[in-house]
């Protein structure tokens, strides 16, 4: 959900000209009071890629959404603003580790293997499972090779200490890529793929229906205003970042933009939506679930893809993370996270004839199909300290609760187009019973 005052401000219209080609439509203003009563308006910093944006636009016009996700990611990386499930308890890779195992096992247990994470964060996520993976030697032993989709030096330099020398001298090898077309298949060894809180971060566009079969596209323009830059502000007392006034505003196109001809011709968002509904879309998600659903297929491999959103279209989830809290997302570009909801529906539809997708099934229910309750129990006995026992039960809850994580987060598994078989948990019970698990209650 986008903060109180996006969602505010996505329902106030400015006029503009006949002879406009865009609408405002959402727009931020800040106030910042006084001592003495009086009060002034009070604008970000230009700060350097802040200003490498605007002027893009004042040169070309309002940019797409994508195109101001991506010119801010590419800056931001992904390593401070969000705390990943990985990053709450080790028991969550352990459980990842086991349904490879699983599924490797199905296999007749395949001689050479490899993981490919796609956005592996810091490497704890692999770190966990190959740790784990220790627990089962023949299946270690046939891990070969670790392949990391990131293009953040920053990120991979935390990868590698997290992953530390040791594997070099198992003989496991670990190389690093910036597109998933780069890794070299192989018929003899078979990919295990994860893409754990990847989709969430990659560009979406914005459209809005109008009358008919008409979508506008959202888009991000320069905000004219008459607010002072935040050094005019250094005497109206503490400045909280999240109320500045932007430099960017949204604008509505007023006819049919390039990119929604191409990213709607869905016959979908034709049928299923109505004048002033907005719908998120993410042509750069479908490309990569392709190419990631014909890697399977081609190398019998099988993969898990674990993200938050639903099983639908949304159209306002796109939204600013800046120091753990939600943000304007049109804020200090470079200096936050930018997300938006993974629409599942949408990579099943990408994936169809090239591979077979199974769920996806809540995040909490999988876990606990998985067994996460049998593996809290044990690393319970394993302390008496009340502290470490207090902390791995908070964890497991965050992991699992329907108020937390559990519910928001999905997990869908993609096997090859020729499998017969049907993934683990996904089988059995069905899987909307597997949404509604029963939960024991956890003992200390």
């Amino acid at each position: 959900m986008l903060p109180q005052q996006n969602q505010r401000a996505a329902k106030a219209t400015a006029s503009a000209s006949a002879s406009s080609s865009y609408s405002a439509i959402y727009r931020y203003s800040t106030q910042i009071f006084r001592p003495d009563g009086s009060s002034i308006k009070v604008k970000e910093e230009l700060a350097p890629l802040t200003k490498h944006i605007r002027n893009t636009i004042l040169s070309t016009g309002p940019i797409s959404i994508a195109k101001y996700m991506q010119t801010a990611l590419i800056i931001f990386g992904r390593s401070g603003d969000f705390v990943t499930s990985p990053e709450i308890s080790q028991m969550f890779g352990e459980i990842m580790a086991v349904w490879y195992v699983l599924h490797w096992e199905m296999l007749g247990r395949p001689e050479k293997t490899s993981f490919m994470e796609l956005g592996p964060g810091r490497g704890t996520l692999m770190a966990d499972m190959l740790r784990a993976a220790k627990r089962f030697p023949a299946f270690a032993a046939s891990i070969r090779a670790v392949h990391f989709i990131e293009r953040s030096p920053e990120l991979r330099k935390m990868q590698h200490e997290k992953l530390g020398c040791s594997w070099d001298a198992d003989g496991l090898t670990v190389r690093w890529y910036d597109l998933m077309e780069e890794v070299e298949g192989g018929s003899d060894c078979v990919p295990m793929v994860m893409a754990h809180e990847f989709f969430d971060a990659l560009p979406v566009y914005k459209f809005e229906k109008g009358a008919g079969d008409q979508w506008s596209e959202i888009l991000v323009d320069v905000a004219d205003s008459d607010a002072a830059p935040m050094a005019a502000a250094a005497n109206a007392g503490k400045v909280d970042a999240n109320q500045l006034a932007t430099h960017f505003k949204y604008v509505r196109s007023r006819s049919v933009t390039a990119n929604a001809a191409l990213a709607l011709n869905n016959p979908k968002f034709s049928s299923m939506f109505n004048k002033g509904d907005h719908v998120e879309v993410s042509p750069e998600s479908a490309r990569v679930m392709t190419q990631l659903a014909d890697w399977i297929s081609a190398n019998n491999g099988m993969g898990l893809i674990i993200d938050y959103g639903q099983d639908w279209t949304q159209g306002d989830t796109f939204r600013g993370i800046r120091s753990h809290k939600f943000a304007n997302p049109l804020s200090s570009p470079g200096l936050m996270d930018l997300t938006a909801d993974v629409d599942f529906s949408y990579l099943r539809y990408a994936a169809k004839g090239r591979a077979q997708c199974h769920g996806p099934v809540e995040q909490g229910a999988f876990l606990h199909a998985m067994g996460i309750q049998a593996r809290l129990q044990q690393l319970l006995k394993s302390t008496s300290d009340e502290n470490v026992q207090k902390n791995l039960v908070d964890c497991y809850t965050r992991l699992t609760d329907v108020q937390s994580m559990g519910r928001i987060y999905k997990v869908l598994a993609v096997l090859p187009k020729s499998s017969q078989a049907v993934p683990i948990p996904f089988a059995s019970p069905s899987r909307e019973a597997l949404n509604t698990p029963k939960v024991e209650k956890i003992v200390r």
